[in-house]
Parts: C-alpha cells; structure tokens; sequence
C-alpha cells in the first residue's frame, strides 16, 4: 500500500516487483486524503477483512516541489487550471498561506499568540535535541529565537514549518496471530477514523478553528471505549505547529483555543502528561508526512526507543495527519 503526491506517484506493484513479492493479494496506489494515515488505514482494513495477512505500507516525499508546481502552473500560454486561478494572482500558491490564514483565525477567536504557537516549537525542539541521529537540529531553542525567525505568512514563522526532505517511510502491519511469532512485542490498533469537510480546498474550509481533524476525532472516540485520559503519549502531525495544536484540542486533550496554554505548562513535555512529538515532529526530523509518528509512538509503546524512552512506559497513544479538509487519527496500545 503506496501513498503519494500525483507528480510523486509510486506503484505499489512496481515497488512489490523490485522487493521480489511473486503476488500481491491486495494494492493500492492512492493519491487522495490524509498522507501517511491513508495507507495505513488501507492495511488495517485489508487485514481485518482478509484480504492480505501481512501489508507493507510507503510513504515516500521529494524536497523539490518543482513538479508540483509545474502542474499547477499548467502549460505554457494555457493559464493557471482549477481553484488556484483565484488565489496564485495574489501571491497565494502555498501551503504557508492557508496555514497563516488558520493561524490568525484562531488568534481572532481565543486571543491566542504567536508566543503561544513559538511554545509548541521550544518544546518539539527538546525532544528533537534528544533525537541527533534523526534530527536535523541539535541546539534547543529559545522564544526569542523563534520570534526572529521570519515570516513566511504572517503570523506563520519559518519555524512553524515541517523541514523539506527527500523521505521514504514505511511500516509493515499484519494479524495479532503473526505479530506474536515476530521478535518484536506487538503494537495493536484499537481504533481509527479518517474526517472531511463540505469544501475540500483548504483554503475554502468555513470553520478554520473545526476544521477536519474536529470531525476525525469525534468519530474516533465513539470507535473506543478509551477516552483522552488514558493516553500516554501521543503524535500529532505538524506539517506546521498550529495543526499538532489544533489536534490537541479537537482530541479533547485541552479546551478549545486553550492549546497554547496546555504547551506551556509542559504538558506535552516527557514528564508531561501528554509527552507529544517524541522524536522531534517534522519540524526537525523532516516532512515524512506523519509516517514518522506512526513510527515514533510505536517505538515508545513497544520500548525500543532508546535513549528518548519516557520516564513513564506509555501503553496507549495517538497518532494524527492533516488539517482543513481530511484528516485521519487512530489510536495504537501496548500488549
């Protein structure tokens, strides 16, 4: 199972090929939704229903956006095509400017502050510094640091945006049955849930503080008998810090517009008690597009983090991907 940008398509059976699997019992290419969190859910729904045993699971993304936007641009001579007519004109072709608009909504509505959203990078950074053989940054941050990075789409800093790398991530899921004869202990899935909204441009989203990770984690809740309180750890994706933010309150770990507040007396922190972000969050182990937490939180639940093992062994957590539009969450436990 292979999810993938359109200009960064790769086969699943292509890939099936040049790993040497004779046959594929089940495959999908999909180009649509939540990142990572897409082709995982494929796997666990293969697996639940029978059609594969053992799935292998890819997420792979390139630094170099030049295809990307060679396609939104359109040939030459031809104009810009789709939604982006109405908004590249002005300067708005990225994700920065969309992620700047929710910023400053959310600001609007609960008084935030940018000191709020510099809170969340300070606390990422620490896990990160813990992490140098995956971060790419080793030095912990101050606020004052983070206010003098610039503006990429005020309110927006350059240090609320995910690190571009060329990334591939994967993540092999199977039955419980196999998953007890490995040597690893097993990670299990309890529940999962993918969200959306009317408008499936994001900059089009009428409610950018209840945009679709609101929708992805009320479903997720009413899958479970667990509740906010009984996770120990969690990874929340950040293509940009203020979605890990608005993931904390739409999981009912804090109130709503009370995110900044909840980073800031070190909750999230590993002594916290909702240590978020283990392994630094794509802001400082690169956009790996949520595959990284899937990783992360199940290398804390299964205690093979190393070094960067919680003072307390988590047995439940959470992992998160996107924003505005679609969203995914699940919810992972130790044995």
């Amino acid at each position: 199972m292979v999810h993938s940008f359109p200009h960064q398509f790769v086969s699943s059976t292509h890939t099936a090929a040049m790993l040497g699997i004779p046959d594929v019992a089940f495959y999908s290419g999909n180009v649509d939704g939540a990142a990572y969190s897409v082709a995982a859910m494929h796997a666990i729904a293969a697996i639940e229903s029978g059609s594969a045993e053992t799935v292998l699971t890819i997420r792979t993304v390139h630094k170099d956006g030049a295809a990307g936007g060679a396609a939104m641009l359109g040939s030459r001579g031809n104009g810009i095509p789709g939604n982006a007519q109405f908004s590249m004109p002005y300067g708005s072709f990225t994700g920065s400017h969309w992620a700047g608009m929710y910023m400053t909504r959310h600001m609007a509505m609960y008084g935030s502050t940018e000191e709020d959203f510099g809170s969340f990078a300070i606390a990422q950074r620490k896990f990160a510094v813990a992490n140098p053989t995956e971060s790419f940054f080793h030095e912990e941050l101050t606020m004052e640091d983070y206010l003098n990075s610039r503006y990429i789409a005020k309110p927006l800093h350059l240090l609320d945006c995910d690190y571009p790398v060329d990334s591939s991530s994967a993540l092999i899921f199977t039955t419980e049955e196999r998953a007890r004869d490995m040597k690893q202990k097993p990670v299990f899935f309890d529940a999962w849930a993918q969200g959306t909204t009317e408008a499936a441009d994001f900059s089009l989203v009428r409610d950018m503080t209840h945009s679709s990770p609101w929708m992805a984690s009320k479903r997720l809740w009413e899958r479970t008998s667990l509740k906010p309180s009984d996770v120990d750890t969690a990874g929340l994706y950040d293509g940009f810090s203020f979605i890990a933010m608005q993931w904390l309150e739409a999981l009912g770990f804090c109130g709503e517009g009370e995110s900044g507040g909840f980073v800031r007396s070190g909750a999230t922190s590993a002594t916290g008690s909702l240590p978020t972000n283990t392994d630094g969050g794509a802001c400082n182990v690169g956009r790996r597009h949520g595959a990284n937490f899937f990783i992360e939180v199940t290398r804390q639940l299964r205690g093979t983090a190393g070094d960067r093992a919680l003072p307390k062994k988590p047995e439940v957590g959470v992992v998160s991907n996107a924003v505005g539009g679609f969203a995914a969450c699940a919810l992972l436990t130790a044995e």
